[in-house]
């Protein structure tokens, strides 16, 4: 009886403790809201022949050693009357010294019937990343392993570097820039399910259904014709940031040339975005 009872009591203790550890790791966590709005949808610099801009809602919470939860929202401004998407996510963040740094994350995304979206058939995504700090560029690894209706692997390279601009109005704000390099090589099983709910939705406008899309119509563009491991795009970024104590804006350019044909890399895609985050 005594053994149960110090059990218990052990027990209770425990859960005290830990609980008290989730409260003060709550206390000190950062929370982060966002709004953007960007030109255009893509995935991974790809787009369909339609274009789609879009504003997105983001929320997350950091915890001090790493662990991160976030959820976001977005909704195409010319397509349909919901919401277009929703995405879930929980990931951590490892330091192993000043140099280096890693990350692992899983999301999962959730999409209306007969979604736009060229990804709509990859509902889950898990995501592995390594960074290196070199003396005066950062590059940086991710792995995707998307899968859903279909699996996909997308690889992604980068090279980036932080500038600082100075300040703008007083030694409390600062203006930034990042440009970047992206080659990102991959997979495109998902293909082929977009291409079949195109073509449903291209039948059910002419069997006399009304339209979903108020824009124009069309479907993804034809240079995406193989399965294989191959490159899919290059991508050069360059975002301009001012930001505060609290909060950040930034303004960005994404330059997307598109592989494998000669035609694709001469049809050249661009995207402009605009961001605001608070953090506290």
């Amino acid at each position: 009886m005594k053994l149960a009872i110090s059990i218990v009591f052990t027990c209770l203790i425990f859960s005290h403790l830990q609980a008290r550890q989730i409260n003060d790791s709550l206390a000190s966590a950062s929370y982060t809201f966002a709004a953007l709005y960007n030109s255009n949808i893509n995935y991974y610099g790809q787009v369909t022949d339609e274009k789609l801009p879009y504003v997105l809602l983001n929320a997350t919470v950091r915890l001090p050693f790493g662990l991160y939860f976030s959820a976001s929202s977005y909704k195409f401004l010319n397509y349909g009357s919901g919401i277009s998407g929703t995405d879930l996510g929980i990931g951590y963040d490892y330091n192993f010294n000043e140099k280096i740094s890693s990350g692992l994350a899983y999301t999962r995304s959730f999409y209306p019937t007969n979604s736009p979206l060229l990804q709509a058939s990859l509902t889950n995504n898990l995501n592995g990343s390594l960074s290196y700090h070199w003396p005066w560029f950062k590059s940086a690894l991710d792995v995707d392993y998307a899968f859903g209706d279909e699996q996909d692997i997308f690889l992604t390279l980068s090279n980036s570097k932080d500038a600082s601009l100075g300040n703008l109005f007083d030694d409390k704000d600062l203006i930034s820039i990042e440009p970047s390099i992206e080659l990102v090589a991959g997979t495109r099983n998902y293909y082929e399910t977009y291409v079949r709910a195109k073509n449903q939705r291209g039948q059910d406008k002419g069997n006399g259904k009304p339209p979903t899309n108020p824009g124009n119509s069309g479907g993804v563009t034809e240079y995406i014709p193989s399965k294989s491991f191959s490159m899919l795009t290059y991508n050069a970024k360059l975002p301009l940031s001012y930001s505060r104590s609290s909060y950040l804006i930034e303004l960005s350019y994404q330059l997307s040339l598109l592989v494998p044909s000669d035609e694709a890399i001469k049809r050249a895609q661009s995207f402009f975005g605009l961001a605001f985050y608070y953090q506290f």
